[in-house]
C-alpha cells in the first residue's frame, strides 16, 4: 500500500521513542512523550491559491522536521504509525550532524565539576 498526501500535505515518519532518561531511568509505555521529530518520507504537490498558483511546499522527502506536540493526524499503514502534517504545522528543519543524533545532555545550574 503506498501513501500519497494531497496538497500541502507532508507524510512523516516519527522518530523513535525514548526509552530511557538522561539519568538511565527506564520509561514505562505510558511515561513516554511523543515525539516532535520526525523524517519526510512523501510531500503532496502544494497548496493551490485563490489565484490558482500552487505554492510549494517548504520541505522535500528525507528532511527531518520538527512539528508540535499535538499537531497532526496519526494514521497506521502496514503497521508502521506516520503522521500527517500541513506545510504550517512544521516548526522547523534540522539540518547538519545533530539532524540523526539525539539531542546533547544539558547540564545542571549550579553543579558542581
Amino acid at each position: 500500500m503506498k501513501l500519497q498526501p494531497l496538497q500541502d500535505r507532508i507524510i512523516v515518519e516519527p522518530a523513535a521513542h525514548e526509552e530511557r532518561t538522561a539519568g538511565g531511568i527506564i520509561l514505562p509505555d505510558t511515561a513516554k512523550e511523543k515525539p516532535m521529530r520526525g523524517k519526510v518520507l512523501a510531500v503532496g504537490p502544494g497548496k493551490t491559491l485563490d489565484s490558482g498558483k500552487i505554492a510549494p511546499v517548504d520541505v522535500k522527502i528525507g528532511d527531518t522536521v520538527l512539528y508540535g506536540k499535538y499537531t497532526g493526524t496519526e494514521v497506521t499503514v502496514g503497521g508502521t504509525d506516520y503522521v500527517i502534517l500541513r506545510n504550517d504545522d512544521v516548526l522547523g528543519i534540522v539540518t547538519g550532524a545533530t539532524a540523526s543524533k539525539a539531542p546533547a545532555k544539558k547540564e545542571k545550574v549550579g553543579a558542581k565539576k
